[in-house]
């Protein structure tokens, strides 16, 4: 009779587990469900609120510069410049935090006792704890004025490359994209520092003792072992930094200034990315149709920026098969 309770209790623990089994892969799925449904339904919701201005919209919504949604009956919107402001201030933020993510973490890895490198790891993650509006007022107010004898060496020797010609703004104050974009790699720099420095982390041991046993210096093993592993999730973190630098708002609105003229497709422009634009007219959304042209600028920076995270998670899947 023993014997018999005895071999009963398995099942009964086996069924247990499940319906626990069962239970928690039901409520993963429909948070993730709540998730996808969510962003599809912020997506819908700001194609149906931009589609009557897009239609009512008088000239090129791609291709032109001209912003003018004061007169409801002439709406003459289009966002080329504000493209251009925000890809040219991404792409120099992530160009300047790249190397510089990657030197950390492999600095923070390799190189520092683990004893210290805790403490300087702590320290590159409190910038992402740094409120936005202190970086953009250290910016306009600090690093701004003295990034200009920079700004004018670049302009004057380098004119020539069309980055560093002329821009739409004085060079006086750094109220332009070469100083948005240096504040933006600094607010961006603790992200990709934080992914690389876990993928890197995660080399195989023996990959590395290996490589060392074979007579390779510290960098001959990073160049070989290191690097060639935790290329996609370095590749990954610096898409997720492109992402937050193409949505971030306040540093850019108090740093760039606006421009009375068209974006000369220059480092030394101003203007407004999508973001800052959207919320330096937020007081003034009374008009459906006028509020409807902010939104369209809103729905290009969402698909740009679920174009961009989703690059990043297809490059992180495509590492992880390679490595397994």
């Amino acid at each position: 009779m023993a014997e018999e309770v005895t071999g009963s209790s398995p099942p009964a623990k086996s069924n247990g587990r499940r319906r626990g089994d069962g239970v928690f892969r039901s409520m993963t799925t429909g948070s993730s469900l709540v998730i996808v449904v969510s962003i599809g339904l912020i997506g819908l919701f700001l194609l149906i609120q931009a589609v009557p201005s897009l239609n009512a919209n008088n000239i090129n919504f791609f291709t032109s510069p001209e912003w003018a949604t004061g007169e409801v009956g002439n709406l003459r919107f289009g966002i080329r410049d504000l493209l251009v402001v925000t890809v040219l201030s991404s792409l120099l933020a992530l160009a300047i935090a790249m190397p510089l993510a990657m030197g950390i973490a492999l600095f923070l890895t390799h190189y520092l006792q683990p004893k210290l490198a805790r403490p300087f790891a702590y320290v590159i993650d409190l910038l992402a704890a740094v409120p936005s509006i202190v970086f953009g007022l250290w910016g306009a107010k600090v690093l701004g004025p003295a990034l200009e004898p920079v700004a004018t060496f670049l302009n004057e020797n380098l004119a020539w490359v069309p980055l560093f010609s002329d821009g739409n703004v004085s060079l006086s104050g750094g109220g332009n994209i070469f100083t948005a974009g240096i504040v933006l790699s600094i607010m961006i720099l603790p992200i990709i520092t934080a992914v690389s420095r876990e993928v890197f982390r995660q080399t195989p041991v023996m990959q590395i003792e290996g490589a060392l046993a074979l007579g390779a210096t510290r960098w001959e093993m990073i160049r070989t072992t290191v690097l060639p592993f935790g290329r996609s999730g370095y590749i990954a973190g610096s898409m997720l930094g492109l992402g937050r630098a193409l949505g971030e708002t306040v540093a850019v609105l108090i740093i760039l200034r606006s421009a009375t003229s068209s974006s000369t497709f220059s480092f030394f422009d101003g203007g407004y990315t999508f973001a800052s634009k959207i919320a330096s007219a937020a007081p003034e959304f009374s008009e459906p149709l006028s509020t409807g042209a902010y939104i369209a600028a809103g729905l290009v920076l969402f698909v740009f920026t679920f174009a961009v995270n989703a690059l990043a998670r297809y490059v992180a899947g495509r590492g992880k098969a390679k490595a397994s």
